[in-house]
């Protein structure tokens, strides 16, 4: 456990020294966010603050992944050998995240990424990804039931689809929880959190020291994304922990787990279908705004209070889900 707290520490120091020197050349750029005019009026100063700070996390999660193949190479080479495809894939979600926040701020495309895009991209990443755990990894197709405690068998033509489904429904359940300084954050490093505590009682080397980098990453970016933010994580950084998460679940078995312990992400999408569908048909809304975090705003909940409760429920079902499989 030494070395996977020294990667924790490694991957924080390095996030706050990027922050320090990446969110001026930001500023410079004037990669600034645009702030909804129906949304909350609390949001509209936030209008220029820099986005695409998923790229400081980016590099953090490159850079000790590297000092981490180093370590492992010569000791443990099937863990390196093993940690680099996650990371390579996790970062492959950022790069689409990424893609789409160059077109929108940089560019200014407002559209950014056509949604299809966007979804083909994910699903292109998510395919490769299952290939190589269930091909080349030879991890198969079992997975485990939460509470019950027991693996079952799926055949691949319906594991394969139910794990892409999962991957593209968690990245995108994310990206719809960062709205809020640091509440994707937060959540995510909760989430994370879990599955690392996980990884470490079943000895999931690999998932434990990629569980630890995006830790330590995540909490070195909360000290410049908390309210005040000065820097949004885009949808570079959005894209980039749902992808973490949802591929370290499928990696560990667990895909089911993960609605339990992103029950929060899993909620705010909810919120937006339900809201779409009973507006297509009546023409009314349910909440005051989607996804559910601005409905809270607009009932009086200030950004801290948003932050404090979606994160406080989150640590509460990841310790229900820690003991629905130990």
């Amino acid at each position: 456990m030494e070395f996977q707290l020294k990667i924790f520490l490694i991957s924080f120091a390095v996030t706050i020294i990027l922050g320090i020197f990446i969110i001026p050349v930001l500023q410079r750029m004037k990669v600034g966010q645009s702030e909804r005019e129906d949304g909350p009026k609390s949001h509209l100063k936030k209008s220029g603050t820099p986005t695409m700070g998923g790229v400081i996390m980016a590099i953090s999660i490159i850079g000790a992944a590297i000092v981490a193949f180093v370590h492992y190479i010569g000791k443990e080479p099937e863990v390196g050998r093993r940690l680099i495809p996650l990371i390579l894939v996790s970062i492959g979600f950022g790069a689409i995240g990424f893609i789409d926040d160059y077109k929108k701020v940089v560019l200014k495309n407002t559209d950014g990424l056509k949604p299809k895009q966007k979804m083909l991209g994910l699903l292109i990443i998510s395919i490769v990804f299952i290939i190589y755990i269930e091909k080349i990894l030879g991890i198969g197709t079992s997975i485990i039931v939460p509470f019950i405690k027991t693996t079952i068998k799926i055949p691949s033509i319906i594991y394969v689809p139910f794990t892409i489904f999962v991957i593209l429904a968690t990245t995108n359940a994310v990206n719809l929880t960062d709205g809020v300084d640091g509440l994707a954050t937060c959540v995510s490093l909760a989430i994370t959190t879990t599955i690392t505590v996980i990884a470490i009682i079943l000895d999931i080397k690999e998932i434990i020291i990629l569980g630890s980098i995006v830790c330590g990453t995540c909490l070195g970016f909360l000290i410049f994304n908390l309210n005040k933010a000065k820097v949004f994580m885009g949808d570079t950084g959005s894209l980039l922990l749902g992808g973490v998460i949802a591929c370290s679940a499928i990696y560990l078995k667990m895909p089911l787990i993960i609605v339990i312990l992103a029950a929060v992400p899993v909620i705010e999408t909810l919120s937006v279908i339900i809201q779409v569908a009973y507006y297509k048909r009546t023409k009314k809304r349910i909440f005051k705004m989607t996804p559910i975090h601005h409905h809270f705003e607009l009932c009086g909940w200030n950004e801290n209070k948003v932050v404090r409760v979606f994160s406080g429920v989150t640590v509460a079902l990841c310790i229900i889900g820690l003991f629905s499989i130990i």
